[in-house]
């Protein structure tokens, strides 16, 4: 592979110098990190990372290659967490110009340039990590030799990025005795799978949608990028949604979109909660589970609203990483139960609300 020298520029003027790979085009967005050793084909399909530039922390990337591009009998990709990758960039410290793996079809670098995604590598990936947990997740470009791009660059969590990423019509999927509305504010196709698995008719529709107009058994809420408090249509709805006693799951946007409907605030993290190793505890116990997770906002649990309680609580700062109603059936959480990828502590919290139906 030619090595094109390229730049990281950051917003703070840090500037790191490297090597291009993948799609040769400048692009900026808000620069993050993931601690997760494994999944970059998952992590850049997850429709969270809309608008943001992913820095790996683990040094070794692209050893395994990329599976393909299939899905199963309802549609669902069997590899990816959605159709196209959302992330705008890659940064990574050692790329692995060789793969092996029984499931790849070709290398992370001509799956970028199919893509149109910029990536870096050669980048001292702990010193940038460092930087953003002290200063916090900051605008980033990555710039490629020749060609030239500036701050300040658009902010992407002052734009709608659950309007970017939802689907834009109605889509169901399996044909079970029990019916889940899904609203999609940038589900993962693994969520998707969960719900398939256990026998379950699922109705997946816009995030803007009127689901309050359909029949069904259960309500879910799926993950998404950027800022909820421009989701306000979702919340409208949550709240009409909320007079019936019908059961409600929420996870990461999801958990964010029912605090906001039952009153509660949101806040931006400093740097977010982006790995496969994050730890938390069932609130008013000792059971603890390791999680996966990736979101830069959180719910103020101390807003919570009169009927309300927090079900999870991240062990490293003490946010909040799940919500519950007291007496209803109405629940969510911060981190991903279904976890591609990731670990599977918590996969049994989709049973538990498939029970309620």
């Amino acid at each position: 592979m030619d090595r094109l020298k390229a730049r990281l520029k950051l917003s703070d003027g840090h500037i790191f110098e490297g090597y291009s790979f993948g799609y040769a085009a400048p692009a900026d967005g808000e620069l993050v990190f993931s601690t997760a050793m494994v999944g970059y084909p998952e992590s850049l399909t997850d429709p969270s990372y809309s608008g943001q530039i992913l820095c790996v922390s683990y040094p070794l990337v692209g050893n395994y290659g990329v599976p393909a591009e299939e899905t199963d009998e309802n549609g669902i990709s069997r590899n990816f967490e959605s159709e196209r990758i959302w992330a705008r960039g890659l940064v990574i410290s050692d790329y692995s110009e060789s793969y092996s793996h029984f499931d790849a079809v070709k290398s992370l670098d001509t799956w970028l340039k199919e893509q149109h995604i910029p990536g870096i590598y050669g980048i001292d990936t702990r010193a940038l990590t460092k930087t953003l947990r002290e200063k916090g997740s900051m605008p980033g470009i990555i710039e490629p030799h020749g060609s030239s791009r500036d701050f300040p660059v658009p902010d992407p969590n002052a734009e709608n990025q659950v309007a970017l990423v939802s689907c834009t019509q109605t889509i169901r999927y399996g044909n079970g005795d029990k019916t889940v509305v899904l609203v999609d504010c940038g589900v993962k196709h693994n969520i998707l799978r969960c719900f398939v698995e256990r026998g379950i008719s699922l109705i997946r529709v816009p995030w803007d949608y009127d689901f309050n107009t359909l029949e069904y058994d259960g309500l879910f809420i799926s993950n998404g990028p950027g800022n909820p408090e421009l989701c306000e249509t979702t919340v409208r709805n949550l709240r009409k949604a909320m007079e019936k006693d019908k059961p409600i799951f929420g996870i990461c946007m999801g958990n964010q979109l029912l605090a906001r409907a039952a009153g509660a605030d949101t806040f931006k993290l400093k740097y977010g909660h982006r790995s496969h190793n994050q730890p938390v505890r069932m609130a008013g116990s000792d059971k603890c589970f390791i999680t996966s997770q990736n979101h830069g906002f959180a719910v103020d649990g101390s807003t919570l609203g009169p009927g309300w309680e927090p079900w999870f609580v991240n062990m490293n700062d003490g946010t909040n990483e799940g919500i519950r109603h007291k007496s209803r059936p109405f629940r969510s959480v911060q981190f991903h139960p279904e976890a591609s990828s990731g670990p599977t502590d918590t996969r049994f919290l989709f049973d538990e609300f498939i029970s309620l139906l």
